[in-house]
């Protein structure tokens, strides 16, 4: 099922919403979604065509944890007045390329909804610490009988 909105109608007017996870919803009406014509090559079919798409979110509605994970991940991308511009001019029809700015979107919020484990400090168990040790008088031993002898003494 597509999230995008219903044909003829403005994406801030209807009143589904895009959702993200279990618990985060993005309404339609907090996209800012301006379209405009593509550059690169594609004949006449680019001068005539607004088929890139641009959206602009402001991430200020997602939870606090989230949103906090969120700018520090991306905080490069957000703009000074605090939202976040995603662009998508890849295919030649504007239906697809908003359906890829969501997905952008979609997949920048997920890799931040699950908080990083923490990592706990640990002891190097004792077999490891011999084995090492080991290794190392091995080695000793591998270098100290290339020296070359003095057999004059």
């Amino acid at each position: 099922m597509s999230e995008l909105p219903p044909e003829g109608r403005t994406p801030g007017a209807s009143s589904t919403a895009i959702q993200i996870g279990a618990n985060i919803r993005i309404a339609w009406s907090d996209l800012e979604i301006a379209y405009s014509r593509s550059s690169g090559p594609g004949g006449q079919n680019v001068n005539k065509v607004n088929s890139k798409v641009q959206i602009q979110w402001n991430p200020s509605r997602l939870p606090d944890a989230v949103r906090q994970r969120f700018l520090v991940k991306f905080g490069s991308r957000i703009q000074n007045d605090g939202e976040l511009q995603i662009a998508s001019q890849k295919f030649r029809d504007q239906h697809r390329n908003l359906e890829d700015c969501l997905s952008k979107l979609r997949e920048m919020i997920q890799s931040v909804l699950i908080a990083p484990r923490v990592r706990r400090a640990t002891k190097p168990t004792r077999g490891s610490i011999e084995r090492r040790i080991e290794a190392k008088k091995q080695q000793s031993q591998r270098k100290s009988s290339r020296r070359q002898r003095d057999f004059d003494s």
